[in-house]
């Protein structure tokens, strides 16, 4: 069976002007669930990040400055979010939905979270929406519990994963692979173990192409015993805040090749869902709705 994080925590209500890029997070499960993808069943509601384990990967001062609502006009700009006390413990549910997924991968062979891919925050500040880094929380938990010895993440979202990429600079049993825009945010972009920067316009032959020569190198390469997989919809032509030109069509076979691969290489695969910007909602949720049918055909 399927198994995906969420929580009722996911549906978080931000001021105005600040809820569009959450609302998919209902949005999502409710599609799945009307159309007959899956069931209620595949749900599970992860427990909250303990201190103990955010210490693995987050500063002490910056869990402090985040508990007690310190953090500076300039840090809660850099974030991008009001600041509040849910939504600071909103991110501790997601990140721990992130680690509990490896759990059922390694049970079923891929397990996913319908948030998460926070892969702009750092150990000691947060960025691009990003609170928490749950790739880099749910790995460091892996490796202090002895439950993986090495760690391919495959960031496909349309910014480079610029946070993960720095807090895995010196970690050899983590590599860390971003193909993104090359003019998209971050504008200063930190060393990834390999990056791929695309041209703006990028479509689907050209993004393809990279992909399948790519991948299943560094799969070969790194032996990874675990593949961390960020799929962003916003390399899509339509989203406001990206600058490739992927159809709909083009981020299924994205999606398509990573599950395949990764099955076939029996690698357990977890996705977080990362970005995903257009100006229509339908468009957002459908495509992120791709990933979640692919893997129910593919695995199920």
């Amino acid at each position: 069976m399927l198994k995906i994080a969420y929580s009722p925590i996911y549906k978080y209500d931000l001021p105005e002007g600040h809820r569009f890029p959450m609302i998919k997070y209902e949005l999502i499960p409710e599609q799945l669930m009307y159309e007959g993808t899956i069931s209620d069943k595949s749900f599970f509601s992860p427990d909250q990040l303990n201190k103990e384990e955010l210490l693995l990967t987050h500063t002490l001062e910056y869990l402090e400055k985040l508990d007690l609502q310190l953090l500076t006009q300039k840090e809660i700009r850099k974030i991008g979010f009001p600041m509040t006390k849910n939504l600071i413990e909103r991110g501790k549910y997601i990140s721990k939905g992130t680690y509990m997924c490896t759990k059922f991968a390694q049970e079923f062979g891929i397990s996913m979270n319908v948030a998460g891919g926070t892969h702009h925050s750092y150990a000691d500040h947060g960025e691009g929406f990003c609170v928490y880094n749950d790739f880099a929380i749910a790995a460091n938990l892996m490796f202090h519990r002895k439950e993986s010895d090495k760690i391919l993440i495959v960031d496909l979202d349309v910014h480079q994963g610029n946070g993960t990429a720095h807090l895995f600079k010196n970690e050899p049993r983590v590599f860390t692979f971003s193909m993104h825009g090359a003019k998209n945010y971050p504008t200063r972009k930190e060393r990834s173990d390999l990056d791929v920067g695309l041209a703006d316009g990028t479509e689907d032959n050209d993004y393809l192409k990279h992909l399948f020569e790519l991948l299943p190198n560094l799969i070969k390469q790194e032996k990874p015993d675990f593949v961390f997989y960020l799929a962003g919809v916003d390399p899509l032509q339509s989203d406001k805040l990206g600058r490739l030109s992927l159809s709909v069509e083009g981020l299924k076979q994205r999606d398509l090749f990573v599950m395949e691969l990764c099955k076939l290489n029996k690698i357990p695969l977890i996705i977080s869902m990362g970005g995903g910007y257009s100006e229509d909602i339908k468009v957002i949720i459908d495509a992120h709705c791709n990933t979640f049918r692919l893997a129910q055909e593919i695995f199920f």
